[in-house]
């Protein structure tokens, strides 16, 4: 099993994080990609995949929400991280147009150079998309040719996935997609290609109680659920998203 999407970095897990990490490995989890979401949280993820390495894998990237917090020595700092041997993918980057922490221009371009700076050590992007599904689709649409990536806790529709995995992108399901009200990533799971599909759980975020910490074994109850969403195993739902991971991130 494999958990595309934790923030193990995080000061919820400072007090416990090696427990939560052998927790997870008993469970039969094998990899964990740790992405960043500011300069800190991606050199903090870089020095867990050094502790914690091939189980925990980094990510180096600034969210939409600490795009107009970085200033330039920030953006040199994060093209430095991003060509270090460990980094696997680059994010968590994208645009969040629910919660706007910083302004729409300053996304664009935060995702743009970060898009760019994918193509140009040859990684793997992990797009963050909230109330954003046209600008995100069309941004990356706009890349052909590129290495593709992952739409991570997809909330688009089964369209949106088609229209991407053409170039190499793939859905990532988080435990959201057990709500009956979550029709478009619902319909996706449903409609996905065996190749074109992860699984998450972007911990400490989006666990079944809003208030309680997620972690990583909670991607064990999304793969139950993708499975009946598919009408298969959990277990065949299990070697498909670790054959794309490898694929994705040479893991």
């Amino acid at each position: 099993m494999v958990d595309s999407h934790c923030h193990l970095q995080h000061e919820r897990f400072d007090g416990d994080r090696d427990a939560v990490i052998e927790r997870a490995a008993d469970a039969g989890i094998e990899r964990i990609l740790v992405p960043g979401w500011d300069i800190a949280s991606s050199e903090a993820a870089l020095a867990l995949a050094g502790r914690h390495g091939p189980l925990v894998q980094a990510a180096v990237g600034v969210h939409p929400h600490y795009a107009a917090a970085t200033d330039a020595a920030g953006w040199q700092t994060l093209e430095g991280l991003a060509r270090d041997p460990a980094c696997v993918a680059i994010g968590e980057i994208g645009l969040d147009f629910f919660r706007n922490l910083s302004p729409p221009d300053a996304q664009r371009g935060a995702f743009d150079r970060q898009l760019t700076l994918a193509d140009a050590v040859g990684l793997p992007v992990l797009v963050h998309d909230r109330d954003a599904h046209e600008e995100v689709t069309a941004a990356l649409l706009g890349r052909d040719g590129r290495r593709g990536g992952v739409l991570h806790a997809f909330s688009g529709d089964a369209a949106m996935a088609t229209a991407l995995r053409s170039l190499g992108f793939v859905v990532s399901f988080a435990l959201p997609v057990a709500f009956r009200s979550a029709i478009g990533p619902r319909e996706a799971a449903r409609a996905v290609a065996a190749d074109g599909y992860l699984v998450e759980t972007d911990a400490p975020y989006l666990g079944a109680d809003r208030e309680a910490r997620n972690e990583p074994t909670t991607a064990l109850r999304v793969a139950v659920e993708v499975g009946r969403l598919r009408g298969i195993d959990p277990s065949r739902v299990a070697g498909e998203v670790r054959a794309t991971f490898g694929r994705l991130f040479a893991a």
